[in-house]
């Protein structure tokens, strides 16, 4: 029977740069596997908790439910309320797009959850960001343009004024 073989702790750095080049060659599942081998011998190994749910949110398109659930499992093992917050708010925005992507019926409504759900994180983490780092800001201009691009997902109501209930 095969089983995985461990990944020795000094070949880590090597291992998360590899992850890395593998999500931007759009093969997330190889930057997923990476990841879980290095979470296998440092499972607080933030780097690596940090690829993983960007992998994973990747792979929304694919297998939505799965991978989101397990993305969602590691956000509590990121180490401050910040990157919690922050990644929480990138698992929804992703989810949002891909939604957007897959299209169908219903997908306009979801979409908007999921951006709504998404801001509301970014308005967390910006709050809580540290100091001279806008991510959360940027992440939000992304979601209100992409409710801007898609009227289908807003609706009737001006855009700006749903937004401005959740500011």
């Amino acid at each position: 029977m095969l089983h995985l073989k461990p990944l020795s702790t000094d070949a880590i750095p090597g291992a998360l740069a590899k992850a890395e080049r593998y999500r931007l060659l759009n093969e997330p599942g190889q930057a997923e596997s990476i990841c879980l081998d290095v979470l296998n011998v440092d499972p607080g190994n933030q780097p690596a908790l940090v690829t993983l749910i960007l992998a994973l949110t990747e792979q929304f398109g694919d297998q939505p439910s799965k991978a989101m659930q397990h993305a969602r499992e590691m956000l509590p093992k990121l180490e401050d309320a910040y990157s919690r917050t922050y990644y929480a708010g990138i698992i929804c925005e992703r989810r949002a797009n891909a939604q957007l992507a897959q299209g169908g019926h219903g997908a306009a409504e979801a979409a908007r959850e999921w951006l709504k759900e998404a801001l509301e994180h970014y308005r967390e983490a910006e709050a809580l960001r540290p100091p001279h780092n806008d991510d959360a800001i940027l992440r939000w201009n992304a979601c209100v343009r992409t409710l801007q691009r898609h009227p289908e997902v807003t609706g009737i109501d001006d855009p700006t004024s749903r937004l401005m209930m959740l500011e």
